[in-house]
C-alpha cells in the first residue's frame, strides 16, 4: 500500500511539471537531497539555458520503484531516472525500460563515448552518471579517544557504543556483515553465494539488530547523525560529506570496508518525450558536466576524461578528487559490489532480510 501511496504522489508530482508546457518540459525522477542538488547545478539548469527546454524533477527513495508502477499501470510521466546498476539491469530484463544507443553520448578528444567510460558503466539501457559507495562514518565528538576505523569496529558495541544506522535492505549490509566477521573482500561475494555465507552474515547482524535505526532515504543518515540518534552510520560517501564539508558536522569518513557501484539514468518504456530525454542524457554525461556534479557531491565521474577536470569542492579552497570514492588510494581500501550477484539474488535476499526484520 505505502508503495502503491509513494508511486501515485510522485506520478501526480510528474503529470504536474509536465502539463505547463508540453514538449518543453522534460521529467526527471531523482534521490533528492544533496544528490539531486548536485544534479540541479551541473546538469538541470545548464540543460535549460542550453535547451529553453524545463527540467522537472520528482525525488524518491528509490525512483526504481516509481518506474515499475508507471509501466505496470500503462501511465508512464517520467522521462528519465537516476537509478542503481543492478536496478537498471533489472528493469531492463524485465522490459519496463527503453534501450539508449551509446552513439548518441558525446565523444570527447576524439574518443567515441563507449570507450571514454569505464567498464561496466553503459549497459543496453542505462548510461552511468557517477561512482558512489557505502561507507562507515562516525560523529568524532563522540569518540575523543579511540577511533573507529573499519567494519569490525561498527559492530563493536563495547568499545563504540551507541546507535547505528544502516539501509533498510539487504544490499551492501550482508557484505558488511561478512567484512566485520573477518571474511577478506576478494571472498565476499563466494562467501554470500551459499546457504552457509547468508547465514553467516545474518548471524552477524543479529549482534547489533537491536541497535539499529535503519533507514530509507539518503538523506536520513547525516540527519541521525547531526541529531545524536546514532553515533555511527553507514550510508552514502557523498551525503556524509556533504554535511561535513558544507555543514561543517564533525562526521569521518573510513574508507576501509567502502563498497562502490554505479548509479545511472535510465527511461521508463513509454517515455512521453523521448527526444528530449535522450538530449537530457547526452547532455548530462559530457566531461564537462560529469566533472561539474563531482564538484558538488563527491561522487566520481565514470568517465576517464571527467576525472582529469574535477577541481576543488564547490564553493571551498579544497580539492575534491581525495574525497571520491574512485581516488587510488580509497579505491584501494574498497570493493566493488558485484553486480551480476544482485541482479541474480536481489529479490530472494530482500524477502529473507525482510522476514529477519520482523522476526
Amino acid at each position: 500500500m505505502l508503495k502503491t501511496l509513494l508511486a501515485t504522489t510522485i506520478l501526480t508530482a510528474l503529470a504536474a511539471g509536465g502539463a505547463s508546457a508540453q514538449g518543453k518540459t522534460l521529467n526527471v525522477l531523482d534521490w533528492g537531497g544533496a544528490y539531486g542538488e548536485s544534479h540541479k547545478i551541473a546538469y538541470n539548469q545548464p540543460f535549460t539555458e542550453k535547451t529553453g527546454i524545463t527540467v522537472s524533477v520528482a525525488d524518491a527513495d528509490n525512483p526504481a520503484t516509481p518506474i515499475k508502477a508507471m509501466v505496470e499501470a500503462g501511465n508512464v510521466t517520467a522521462d528519465v531516472a537516476s537509478v542503481e546498476y543492478a536496478d537498471a539491469v533489472r528493469l531492463c530484463d524485465e522490459g519496463a525500460l527503453e534501450t539508449i544507443d551509446p552513439a548518441i553520448l558525446t565523444a570527447a578528444d576524439g574518443v567515441a563515448a563507449k570507450d571514454d567510460f569505464i567498464e561496466g558503466a553503459l549497459t543496453e539501457c542505462f548510461v552511468a552518471t557517477d561512482v558512489y559507495s557505502m561507507i562507515l562514518a562516525f560523529d568524532d565528538s563522540k569518540f575523543p579517544d579511540a577511533k573507529p576505523a573499519g567494519p569490525a569496529d561498527f559492530f563493536d558495541l563495547a568499545k563504540f557504543p551507541g546507535k547505528r544506522t544502516m539501509r533498510k535492505g539487504p544490499k551492501f549490509n550482508l557484505e558488511l556483515a561478512l567484512l566485520a566477521d573477518g571474511v577478506p573482500a576478494a571472498e565476499v561475494y563466494q562467501m554470500l553465494d551459499t546457504p552457509e555465507g547468508v547465514e553467516r552474515a545474518f548471524k552477524k547482524l543479529d549482534t547489533i539488530k537491536k541497535d539499529v535505526i535503519w533507514w530509507e532515504a539518503g538523506a536520513q543518515p547525516p540527519q541521525l547523525l547531526a541529531d545524536g540518534e546514532v553515533t555511527m552510520a553507514y550510508a552514502f560517501n557523498g551525503r556524509i560529506f556533504d554535511a561535513a564539508m558544507q555543514q561543517n558536522k564533525p562526521f569521518e569518513i573510513i574508507w576501509d570496508g567502502q563498497i562502490y557501484e554505479m548509479e545511472g539514468w535510465v527511461m521508463p518504456k513509454g517515455a512521453p518525450n523521448k527526444q528530449a530525454a535522450l538530449d537530457y542524457i547526452a547532455f548530462s554525461t559530457e566531461p564537462a558536466q560529469l566533472a561539474k556534479a563531482a564538484e558538488q557531491i563527491s561522487y566520481g565521474p565514470p568517465r576517464k576524461s571527467a576525472s582529469a577536470l574535477v577541481g576543488n569542492v564547490a564553493g571551498k579552497d579544497v580539492p575534491m578528487g581525495p574525497h571520491l570514492p574512485t581516488s587510488p588510494e580509497n579505491l584501494a581500501k574498497g570493493m566493488a559490489s558485484n553486480l551480476d550477484f544482485w541482479v541474480d539474488h536481489d529479490g530472494e535476499l530482500t524477502e529473507r532480510f525482510n522476514s529477519w526484520l520482523a522476526g
